[in-house]
């Protein structure tokens, strides 16, 4: 524990801290609890139109692409880029009140993968932040590389992860580095000898442990939360859905299901239940315990692809590859509805906003869905653009949308703020 938070502790002032951090900062994927859920006081607005700036609090032109999620933290947002034309992958910071471009600190250049998926980008894996510095990854030069920087851009290390040259596949990398303690954790998993998931010092950039993964292409961000009472990295992909030590990286668990490659992250809900869905090449809905035996607890054919699942209480929502929502119940899996919201098309992940979930399609349309388990409840459909592929970010009574508008050659990327003024 750092020394600032381990005196908060003994003063009993930590969880009040964290509460607070918690309402205010969004500090990496999935958000400062790491379920995608906005903080209780956020209120949003249900509908919206970006094409008639109805209820567009600003909206600013980022330059380049990328499918990176925003972070907000303390008077700023930063996120990532690329612009292939330049050959470059960046950082951009945005002045948090008004959306300003207040800089772009170029990362690398001249080092873009030759070959990635056409539904990924070169800028794909969100950034993070400890309080003290911006950390971001980039898959560049067949490798992963992570770069921690000040608030105000100054590079304070940069570090080799581990080589990254997929053979078989070559679709790109979006696995999202994640802060735990003092400790930057990132997942590079391939069909190569460096497949693993690492952990840095965040101070030095220097490699704490490295937990040796199967030679297997995968894209999961790794999550860490609380299980009977202790912290655990969770992990699906191969498989398998895994718990590693944040400590030491060693394998705490494992159970033998979900498929080869995940692009989600795990979500849990309070019974300790562990979901995950993939792909490819077995597609599927899974959920072990995440307490005592560690057994398979149901599973069922819908795939969800690229987007994490959301839990609710008692409850997990999914939105599918082809445009169909679920709520599932987590005690057993049981289908408590399914609605088709659209045609098909989906990267981004679902989002809990009080009692709504807010649901972006690839299309740019961006749904207002009830989160009621006993009934569905379709209360509004936004147009935000023409295509979304970043999960939107719900903070300071704001949607944080990064759309594209215009196809093709004309594609322009924007970073969109619902919401009041």
């Amino acid at each position: 524990m750092k020394p600032i938070l381990l005196l908060l502790s003994m003063l009993g002032l930590a969880p009040l801290i964290a509460q607070n951090g918690a309402a205010q900062d969004w500090p990496q994927w999935r958000g400062p609890d790491a379920n995608n859920h906005a903080a209780s006081e956020v209120k949003l607005p249900i509908r919206w139109d970006v094409s008639t700036a109805s209820d567009v609090a600003w909206r600013t032109k980022i330059p380049g692409r990328g499918h990176s999620t925003p972070i907000v933290v303390q008077e700023s947002i930063f996120l990532t880029t690329a612009e292939s034309d330049k050959q470059t992958q960046s950082v951009l910071k945005l002045n948090r009140s008004d959306g300003r471009l207040l800089d772009q600190w170029v990362i690398h250049r001249g080092t873009l993968p030759q070959r990635i998926h056409p539904h990924n980008s070169y800028a794909s894996p969100s950034p993070a932040f400890d309080g003290t510095r911006v950390y971001v990854a980039f898959h560049t030069d067949d490798a992963i590389w992570v770069t921690a920087l000040t608030p105000e851009g100054r590079e304070v290390w940069q570090k080799k992860v581990s080589k990254f040259a997929p053979e078989a596949f070559q679709f790109g990398y979006g696995a999202s580095p994640i802060i735990e303690d003092d400790l930057v954790i990132v997942a590079a998993e391939y069909d190569g000898e460096d497949s693993g998931l690492y952990a840095l010092d965040s101070q030095t950039g220097k490699q704490v442990w490295k937990t040796t993964r199967p030679k297997n292409l995968n894209f999961a961000s790794p999550i860490v939360t609380t299980l009977s009472g202790r912290r655990q990295i969770l992990l699906a992909g191969a498989d398998k859905i895994c718990a590693y030590d944040p400590r030491n990286g060693k394998e705490l668990w494992s159970v033998d299901t979900a498929t080869e490659a995940i692009c989600g992250t795990i979500v849990w809900d309070e019974q300790q239940r562990i979901m995950v869905s993939g792909g490819n090449p077995k597609s599927g809905t899974w959920c072990v315990s995440g307490a005592g035996k560690h057994n398979v607890l149901w599973e069922n054919p819908v795939q969800c692809y690229e987007q994490s699942l959301l839990t609710i209480p008692d409850h997990v929502v999914g939105a599918a590859d082809n445009g169909v929502l679920y709520c599932w119940r987590t005690q057993d899996g049981t289908e408590m509805w399914k609605k088709r919201l659209f045609g098909g098309g989906i990267s981004a992940s679902p989002m809990l906003v009080g009692d709504r979930i807010y649901i972006a399609s690839e299309a740019g349309m961006i749904y207002v869905v009830a989160a009621t388990p006993n009934r569905f409840d379709l209360l509004s459909e936004n147009p935000s653009g023409d295509s979304i592929f970043a999960t939107p970010v719900a903070i300071d009574d704001r949607l944080l949308i990064r759309t594209g508008i215009g196809v093709g050659e004309d594609r322009k990327e924007y970073l969109i703020a619902i919401g009041k003024k």
